[in-house]
Order: structure tokens, then C-alpha cells, then sequence
């Protein structure tokens, strides 16, 4: 039986209605304003399931956008957001899609940045408030935004896994989740690290030094996020 808290009973601090369709969404959106970390021109919100169906009566619309604006779901501007992002000029559009197998309350976001950069990410509101985002630029992920992530795009090679885990050891910094997806044996890998404590830059340089590595993402909550695109 899952641990159950009083956040799961109560859900989160926010602008309702809905912790799932409004909470949720807003986190997402913040979570990849994040992942891109540069100005946004234009986002495409392909929504699924019981996004899809009603993303103008539960507000989902104006959260995503509020969490792509830098909102928290208890913004009172959330209901603004279209409006802001409008004066902005961020152009948004929302399309309702299929997008097979997955969370009934699913978005994928597709972005184009101030460089002209594309990014695609998907990801889910699972309720509570609570989010995973499942794929950055089609490579597999998993994040849940409650901890500082370290995402990196590697060549599968060996000790790769055991390199990039020692720096956070000499750091003295706890991995509490991990996960390691690749392609195929001997192509390309993504992993990603949920660790206890913001990874500071010297480590995040040492990280990009480590052989076979390519891309590195980093979403640190309690210090200054960067990146690169996979």
C-alpha cells in the first residue's frame, strides 16, 4: 500500500478547479519552461484524453500557459495567462490528439524558442497536483519535478553509470531515483538522476567531460536551472 500524505488528502495550494486539470497543468508547464530555458516564440499543446475533452472548462488552457509563463498553480494571474502570453508574444494554439497508450490527462508540449529551436516534451498530471514528464525531444525520461534532476543524452557505453555517479558521491550528493533507458544495445541512452540536493556547476561541467556524453539537461529546483537540447 502506498504511503498516503496529507498533500494526497488535501491537494495542492492553488487556482482551481481542478488539481489535475489546473494544478497539474501548470506544473508542466513550468517544469518544461525549465527544460527549454530560453525565451519561448511559439508553443503547440496537443492534448489528450480528458485534457482534450475539457481543457476550456477546467482551465487547462490557461494553466499550461501559466506554467510556461513561470507561474505557480497558485498564481492569482493564472486566469490572465492567455491574455499575458498574448502581450508577450508568445503565440499558443491547442489541438486535441490522440497520443496512443498513455496518462488520460496528457500533454505534449511542442515549442519553437527564441534561437528558433524546436523542443518537443510530453508529459502527464497524475493527480493531486502531482506531474511526470515521460519524454524531452523523443528521448525517454522520467521526472516528477520534486527533485533537482540531471538528465544526460550519452553514447551506451560501459561505466558511464558509474562515472557520472562517483562525481555526485565526491560531491557528497544523495541520488534518490535513477533511470537508464536506451534505444538499442550500443546506441544512444538517457539517463536520469533525481538527486537530494542542487548540483552545482563545477559537478554539472565534470558531468559534460564524462566520456560518450553528449547532451546534458538540468533542472535544479533549489539553485539556477540550465541546459542543453538533446
Amino acid at each position: 500500500m502506498a504511503n498516503i500524505g496529507v498533500f494526497d488528502v488535501l491537494g495542492p495550494i492553488m487556482i482551481g478547479p481542478s488539481s489535475s486539470h489546473t494544478a497539474g497543468a501548470a506544473r508542466l508547464g513550468k517544469i518544461v519552461k525549465t527544460i527549454v530555458n530560453k525565451p519561448i516564440q511559439e508553443v503547440t499543446f496537443l492534448l489528450h484524453g480528458s485534457f482534450r475533452e475539457t481543457y476550456k472548462g477546467h482551465g487547462t488552457d490557461r494553466a499550461l500557459v501559466a506554467g510556461i509563463l513561470g507561474m505557480n498553480p497558485d498564481d492569482p494571474r493564472l486566469k490572465d495567462a492567455l491574455a499575458l502570453a498574448e502581450v508577450q508574444g508568445i503565440k499558443v494554439d491547442f489541438v486535441p490528439a490522440d497520443l496512443g497508450q498513455v496518462h488520460p490527462n496528457t500533454v505534449k508540449f511542442l515549442i519553437t524558442d527564441n534561437e528558433g529551436i524546436k523542443w518537443e516534451v510530453l508529459g502527464s498530471s497524475i493527480g493531486g497536483g502531482l506531474v511526470e514528464i515521460n519524454e524531452i525531444n523523443g528521448n525517454k525520461v522520467q521526472i516528477t519535478g520534486e527533485y533537482p534532476t540531471i538528465i544526460t543524452c550519452h553514447d551506451d557505453i560501459p561505466g558511464t553509470v558509474a562515472k557520472i555517479s562517483a562525481l555526485f558521491y565526491e560531491e557528497k550528493i544523495n541520488i534518490a531515483f535513477m533511470k537508464l533507458v536506451r534505444s538499442q544495445k550500443g546506441m544512444g541512452a538517457t539517463m536520469t538522476f533525481e538527486v537530494d540536493h542542487a548540483v552545482p556547476d563545477h559537478i554539472i561541467q565534470s558531468i559534460k567531460q564524462v566520456e560518450g556524453i553528449n547532451r546534458v539537461i538540468v533542472i535544479n529546483q533549489a539553485g539556477r536551472d540550465s541546459n542543453e537540447n538533446c
